[in-house]
């Protein structure tokens, strides 16, 4: 008995190490530091990033309303953006030279190369969201006199309105098309069994903590994050907020927006 629990746990190994054929592309040290770093940019710190700035602009023990405009989503959603942004340039450099002719890579080529522009486009585009406005400073956390609270995101002017759609919209394109490069990707390389399982098993983790997440109603609208429901505020006359399911509160009522971006 015990020497046939042996032979299947052997047999599942192998199974796992193994593919319908061996690629000479997987003992390629740049490839091989090209799919690690590109994995762990876009399976993990990548939806990290995005569970955080979508759920957790409000913390479980925060008293919201009565706390307000509290940074950890905005400081760890800019620190792990950063981090990608630069992971990515190390995984793109990585094989920056190899042969773009490769047997079924064009599409992987394709979805890569779209995954570093977008990339790009979040990190310019955010140099351009406008002024932040607001009775404080962001920064030194100063009172300010009303004459100063006009701002691009206190005001909810078009420019900001533009970048919020457009952020948004950016972030879920590159991870739709980082999905198209690592599964052209493995495909190319022919990975081992354990790769596909392992791609399968995070993309499943990620999915299930943004439903999870989603139900909870945790989706809450950034402007009311920072500076509450009061309907007198500029951003609280907006009829919406801007993304799909994201939970406003106007006083005492509250709403989902069901809008998409």
């Amino acid at each position: 008995m015990l020497e046939q629990t042996e032979n299947l746990a052997s047999a599942f190994l192998d199974w796992l190490l193994t593919s319908a054929s061996r690629n000479e592309l997987l003992a390629d040290r740049g490839v091989i530091w090209h799919g690690r770093l590109m994995t762990a940019t876009w399976l993990v710190v990548i939806p990290i990033a995005i569970l955080i700035a979508r759920f957790y602009k409000v913390t479980p023990r925060q008293d919201w309303p009565k706390v307000l405009d509290n940074p950890f989503w905005f400081v760890w959603h800019r620190r792990l953006g950063w981090l990608a942004m630069m992971l990515t340039v190390l995984a793109v450099a990585a094989v920056f030279r190899k042969d773009a002719s490769i047997s079924g890579a064009h599409v992987h080529h394709v979805a890569g190369w779209g995954v570093l522009v977008v990339s790009v486009f979040q990190v310019v585009g955010a140099l351009f969201r406008g002024t932040h406005g607001g009775p404080v400073d962001p920064f030194t956390r100063a009172p300010r006199p009303p004459e100063q609270w006009p701002g691009d995101h206190y005001s909810m002017t078009r420019r900001r309105i533009v970048f919020e759609y457009s952020h948004k919209i950016a972030g879920y394109l590159a991870l739709a098309l980082t999905l198209i490069a690592i599964v052209t990707g493995l495909s190319t390389v022919d990975a081992p069994r354990w790769m596909w399982i392992g791609f399968m098993l995070l993309c499943g983790l990620f999915a299930i903590a943004f439903l999870r997440l989603q139900s909870q109603d945790r989706c809450r609208d950034t402007y009311q994050a920072i500076w509450g429901v009061d309907p007198a505020l500029p951003g609280n006359q907006r009829a919406k907020a801007v993304g799909f399911g994201v939970r406003r509160a106007i006083g005492a009522r509250s709403e989902c927006n069901g809008e998409d971006a």
